[in-house]
C-alpha cells in the first residue's frame, strides 16, 4: 500500500479520534478535536497531491479518497446534530445527497463509466468544511469562555443563528450540486 493510500486510511482513523475528543469534556479536548479535524481535512489535499506527483494513483485511492472525505464530514455533522447545534433535517439532506451521488458514481464505475466530480460539488465540499470549522471554532470559544470567564446567553443565540444561516446556505449548495450533477450526467445515467 502506497503512502497516499495510507494517508487516506489515516483520515478515516482520525475521524474516530476527532469524534472521541469532540465529545470529551474540557477545553483541551475541544482544542485537540479541532486540531485533528484540521489535520484530517488537510490530509485530503496531501494524499491527492502525493499520488499525482509520484504517479501512484490507484483504483483503491480513487475509490477510498472521496469515501474517507465523506466519512469525516458526515461524522462531524452527525456530531453537531447530537450536540443540538444543527437541525436533523439538514443532516438528512446532506447525507442523502452524498449517498445518492456516491452510489451513482460507483454504479457507473462498475459499468466502466467514470463520472467525474463537478465544480458545484467542489463548492459544496468547501462550504461544508467552512461551516464545520466555524462550528468547531464556536465550540472551542464557548469552552474557553466557560473555563476562564463567563458565557453570555446572547452570544449563544447569536452563534446558533449564525450556524443556522450558514447551514441553510450549505444545504442549499448541497442540493444544488446534487441536482446539477444529475442533470449534467443525465445522458450517461439513462444509459446505465
Amino acid at each position: 500500500m502506497n503512502i497516499a493510500n495510507r494517508i487516506t486510511l489515516l483520515r478515516i482513523v482520525l475521524t474516530f479520534v476527532f469524534m472521541f475528543f469532540l465529545f470529551a469534556h474540557g477545553l483541551w479536548a475541544k482544542i485537540v478535536s479541532l486540531s485533528i479535524f484540521i489535520f484530517a481535512a488537510l490530509s485530503d489535499f496531501f494524499d491527492g497531491k502525493i499520488a499525482k506527483k509520484k504517479n501512484i494513483v490507484t483504483d483503491f485511492g480513487r475509490l477510498m479518497d472521496p469515501i474517507a472525505d465523506k466519512i469525516l464530514v458526515l461524522a462531524a455533522f452527525a456530531a453537531f446534530v447530537q450536540m443540538q447545534l444543527i437541525e436533523a433535517w439538514m443532516f438528512v439532506i446532506i447525507v442523502s445527497r452524498e449517498i445518492l451521488i456516491t452510489s451513482l458514481r460507483l454504479f457507473a464505475l462498475n459499468k466502466g463509466k467514470v463520472l467525474s466530480a463537478a465544480r458545484a460539488g467542489k463548492h459544496k465540499t468547501l462550504s461544508q468544511m467552512v461551516v464545520i470549522f466555524i462550528i468547531l471554532g464556536f465550540i472551542v470559544l464557548k469552552e474557553v469562555m466557560l473555563t476562564f470567564f463567563t458565557w453570555n446567553p446572547a452570544w449563544e443565540k447569536f452563534f446558533r443563528q449564525t450556524i443556522f444561516m450558514l447551514m441553510l446556505l450549505t444545504v442549499g449548495l448541497t442540493l444544488y450540486s446534487g441536482l446539477s450533477y444529475l442533470w449534467e450526467n443525465r445522458k450517461v445515467i439513462t444509459r446505465l
